[in-house]
């Protein structure tokens, strides 16, 4: 009998070691930059240098494991509660290193890549986000819930991303045939936009805009009025909460927009962000787009 109890008791033994070895193997992912991303077990202490990828990881399930925050990181509330290293452009490195973190997830263009770098030196293992387009961000929920241990909470939050996107794209399908001009002003002096390259972009395609300055080269361009006069959109739109810095445009009785009054603001955090927001932001933006096109 005692030897039955023994085998019986090793049986359910079993698979509770198993489940913990599991829960400790050693777990991999590609980052946007193509670069295999490979931790010995799900991370325990992640840093996030950028506010979209702060709210990927909370959205990936992985609020447990962040320690640390960038500045600017605001969503969810409860990312506002977590000590912050500063930026890409003004990292406080001796505190990320004494934070010990065993990831970090930082916004891979521009001053990031210098970063990453920095980083790298340092020994700490680095993910680069820079999602570029709606099944980035998707696969970016998927693949920093894999490096977080939350597979299951990344693939809910991913398959629940894209169902929204997949009615928002059915919805404004017939848009897309005869798409208008949308300029998208991120800053007015200096005057700039985005290219084609950037999410916003993405997300004026899909409403059924065109971006009049989606061909230059720079994701982030500057560009002169003159030029924007001449592009002469339909729309202008800029990522805000009101329309003040649009007023100036109302002078050029040449400018279509101005004209018609196609002068709209959204919410710069969900659009400028490559979160999940960025369905919010393309709800909106989508609507004030069909509000230029019927008017």
């Amino acid at each position: 009998m005692t030897s039955l109890r023994m085998l019986i008791g090793s049986v359910c033994i079993l698979p509770a070691l198993l489940v913990s070895a599991s829960s400790v193997a050693a777990v991999s992912v590609k980052d946007d930059a193509q670069r295999t991303i490979t931790l010995d077990k799900p991370a325990q202490r992640i840093i996030s240098l950028a506010p979209h990828a702060t709210e990927l990881l909370f959205a990936a399930g992985a609020a447990k494991s962040i320690v640390a925050v960038s500045d600017y990181s605001d969503f969810p509330a409860a990312a506002k509660a977590l000590p912050s290293v500063g930026n890409v452009f003004a990292l406080d490195l001796e505190k990320l290193l004494a934070l010990k973190p065993d990831l970090v997830v930082v916004w891979g263009t521009g001053s990031g890549k210098l970063l990453v770098n920095k980083l790298r030196d340092n020994h700490i293992t680095v993910f680069e986000s820079e999602p570029r387009d709606y099944e980035m961000v998707a696969s970016s929920l998927e693949r920093l819930a894999i490096l977080a241990g939350t597979p299951a909470a990344g693939k809910a939050a991913a398959e629940q991303f894209r169902l929204r996107l997949a009615n928002l794209q059915k919805q404004y399908q017939s848009a897309r045939d005869k798409p208008i001009s949308v300029f998208y002003q991120v800053n007015r002096k200096p005057l700039m936009t985005l290219n084609d390259t950037h999410m916003v972009s993405a997300a004026i395609r899909l409403c059924g805009g065109k971006n009049v300055f989606g061909a230059l080269k720079e994701i982030s361009p500057t560009v002169s009025v003159e030029a924007l006069l001449a592009a002469n959109p339909d729309a202008i739109i800029t990522g805000g909460s009101n329309t003040d810095s649009l007023n100036e445009w109302r002078q050029f009785s040449v400018l279509t927009a101005a004209k018609k009054n196609h002068l709209y603001a959204v919410n710069g955090d969900w659009l400028n962000r490559a979160g999940p927001r960025i369905l919010d932001g393309t709800e909106a933006l989508c609507k004030q787009i069909a509000a230029a096109r019927e008017k």
